[in-house]
């Protein structure tokens, strides 16, 4: 690495840190550290599921589909993402889940990044969870677990 930049490949380098590659989470002097913005490259396997809804989240994120299918859940309603560019934006509060209908790549931002979130244990929930639960603010959503819901009529389903 030249002082000042860093070249990376995302498959190569976000399985180390569960698909975070810029966040306040890299070590300061880390060019990848920052407090104003996380970036994730998500990698989801077909039917791989958020371990517990995020509950008032204190950020904003915008999720930019890559390739696959993709489910963001948010409470009373689905968007489904199913052409690579199509995206979803929400702010801050929204509670929100995902799923993966097919196997799936994922860009997600997330602006500020906020330290103090932390991961529930992926193994005991059976899937590779994002490490954006807040601490006592992730819960079982009984909605999410009932089967996907998804609309297949089309891209970027609205539910």
């Amino acid at each position: 690495m030249s002082e000042g930049v860093y070249v990376g490949d995302a498959a190569v380098d976000a399985p180390g840190d569960r698909g975070w590659l810029l966040g306040h989470f890299k070590p300061a002097g880390d060019l990848r550290h920052s407090d104003e913005v996380e970036i994730k490259w998500g990698m989801h396997p077909p039917g791989d599921r958020r371990a517990a809804w995020v509950r008032g989240e204190a950020r904003r994120a915008l999720l930019i589909l890559v390739s696959g299918r993709f489910r963001m859940e948010f409470p009373g309603r689905q968007v489904v993402l199913s052409k690579p560019g199509q995206y979803v934006v929400w702010g801050r509060g929204v509670d929100h889940s995902w799923y993966a209908e097919q196997e799936s790549v994922v860009l997600t931002v997330r602006w500020p990044s906020v330290p103090g979130y932390a991961v529930p244990d992926a193994t005991a929930a059976g899937t590779a969870a994002d490490p954006a639960v807040a601490a006592g603010r992730a819960g079982a959503d009984p909605a999410a677990a009932a089967g996907t819901g998804a609309d297949p009529a089309g891209p970027a389903q609205a539910h």
